[in-house]
């Protein structure tokens, strides 16, 4: 393995920890097989004991998917790990990955548990889920901040026990590079079963430094696997982020000399399909997946890219899912058509109704837009209103009135359990009237956290608006998506789906810790 990196993604699981992030078990579901298309080596798909939502959809992804290993995380006990082996029972390839805090900090303020009680738990720990599966990944939540003499301990231990792999977390994103490298490197070096796992690095991004991070545990600590997130997704200010990694170890293997074995013209698809269900928009320069990641504004950078592309391109805009790719509707699009530009961007639906709600939506849009774009069709998809069945509000109608010196007014017709409902309000501008009226009506009393519009597809004036809602109430935050060429049905839309989310009997169970 000394010449291969192993893509460890745990975007469903600490990507979904983002407030505002989670995500229901379809749209899991559609994540995890577009991570299958990527390729990615492993797919941590939740916290199977954290609650029974979270149980069935590790269930799921485990019994669909097959070209990749599924992973669910459990605390250091046997209710944990016992939960997540039961739940990766359908897996072609699952693993078990266990973790207990063996920081200072954590084992005495968190824990309250001496360091030998921790040892022990976490000797009896991988010793059970050994029992259970043949893949175990242990990991030690704020393993940098942990006094070395102790991790090397806990780490010999565990790996005594049958643990393959070793993961050392910077779960407070408190490193340096060099530091963090030497740091792995020290691990393996003083650790005399060192050669009997694979090291893996898992880096946040307080500091900004969380690919550098993991880059330098891989070239100057030896690791061979990397956990990182689509789009850095992940709690506080996210994590290492899948695609910078990805395209650093392509671009420059001269230096790391390693394979990956993802299939980079999936890497954009992925981006965006994670950030139209999370609601979380890619910044215009993130690397790789920003939309100008490949933009020369510079008279300069014109001129030269015009000339010869690698004057100041080091990658191809193609080779990581950049493309134009478009269907041209009008009303005589096929259903066909519809169904097979679905499946290359690793959308699925487990009924044919659902098909066929999706495709009448779709021709809808089709009639008020000329052109469809892959984005257009992310959204649509990701649309609650997709599949009616399942939700408890749904829009049925909206009529505004907006005029130069008079207070806007809105109506809105929606459905609450199948029933609809009318209701009316005055606001500062069109859509603040429309929530109001859904808000009258409904009186969930949420507190909204966030609004905000983002452009589905450039340069023109058809393209539809995307709306996140983020709501709070009752200590959950949701997020909500709404898509439309209408802003203001957008905003409605978006309104009734984090309500939907906000009522689902889904609830998740805080963990004691997580890596």
């Amino acid at each position: 393995m000394t010449d291969r990196l192993i893509i460890f993604d745990t975007t469903l699981r600490d990507g979904e920890q983002s407030p505002g992030a989670s995500m229901t078990r379809d749209e899991k579901l559609r994540i995890a097989r577009q991570l299958e298309r990527l390729r990615v080596d492993v797919i941590e798909a939740g916290f199977a004991a954290s609650s029974n939502g979270d149980f069935e959809c590790v269930k799921s992804i485990a019994d669909a998917i097959k070209d990749s290993t599924v992973c669910s995380l459990a605390r250091a006990n046997d209710r944990d790990i016992a939960r997540a082996a039961e739940a990766l029972k359908g897996a072609n390839s699952g693993r078990i990955h266990t973790f207990i805090a063996t920081s200072p900090l954590h084992m005495e303020k968190k824990l309250r548990m001496t360091p030998e009680q921790v040892l022990e738990q976490a000797r009896l720990a991988v010793r059970f889920a050994r029992n259970q599966c043949a893949d175990i990944e242990f990991s030690p939540e704020d393993g940098y901040r942990s006094e070395m003499d102790f991790l090397c301990r806990v780490l010999e231990a565990v790996i005594a026990e049958g643990a393959t792999t070793i993961n050392v977390p910077d779960t407070v994103g408190y490193a340096i590079p060099e530091l963090y490298g030497d740091f792995i490197k020290t691990l393996r070096e003083r650790i005399p079963n060192s050669d009997k796992a694979i090291w893996s690095v898992h880096c946040h991004n307080d500091l900004g430094m969380a690919v550098a991070n993991s880059l330098a545990g891989v070239k100057i600590g030896g690791a061979r696997q990397v956990e990182c997130t689509i789009n850095g997704l992940g709690e506080r200010a996210g994590n290492c982020s899948l695609e910078e990694v990805v395209m650093a170890v392509k671009t420059r293997k001269d230096y790391f000399g390693l394979e990956v074995g993802i299939d980079t013209q999936h890497i954009v698809p992925a981006s965006r399909m994670v950030s139209q269900t999370t609601g979380f928009v890619v910044q215009p320069n993130k690397a790789v997946v920003g939309a100008n990641a490949f933009a020369h504004a510079s008279g300069i950078h014109q001129d030269g890219v015009l000339k010869a592309r690698d004057t100041y391109e080091i990658m191809r805009a193609e080779d990581v899912g950049w493309t134009a790719n478009k269907i041209v509707l009008g009303k005589l699009s096929g259903r066909n058509a519809f169904k097979q530009r679905l499946q290359e961007l690793g959308v699925s639906f487990e009924s044919e109704s659902e098909i066929n709600v999706a495709f009448a939506k779709f021709k809808e849009l089709a009639d008020r837009k000329s052109e469809i774009f892959d984005e257009d069709i992310l959204a649509l998809v990701s649309d609650e209103s997709v599949t009616p069945e399942k939700e408890q509000y749904g829009l049925v109608s909206l009529a505004q009135h907006s005029e130069t010196g008079e207070r806007p007014s809105a109506t809105v017709v929606f459905t609450i359990d199948g029933k609809e409902f009318e209701a009316q309000a005055e606001g500062n501008g069109p859509v603040d009237a429309s929530l109001k009226a859904i808000e009258s009506h409904v009186g969930s009393g949420a507190e909204l956290l966030l609004y905000s519009v983002n452009a589905i597809t450039s340069g023109s004036t058809e393209s539809q608006g995307e709306v996140t809602v983020r709501l709070q109430h009752g200590g959950r935050v949701v997020n909500g998506v709404g898509a439309d060429p209408d802003i203001v049905v957008a905003s409605a839309k978006a309104y009734l789906s984090a309500l939907n989310k906000l009522h689902s009997k889904a609830d998740k169970v805080a963990a004691q810790g997580w890596v």
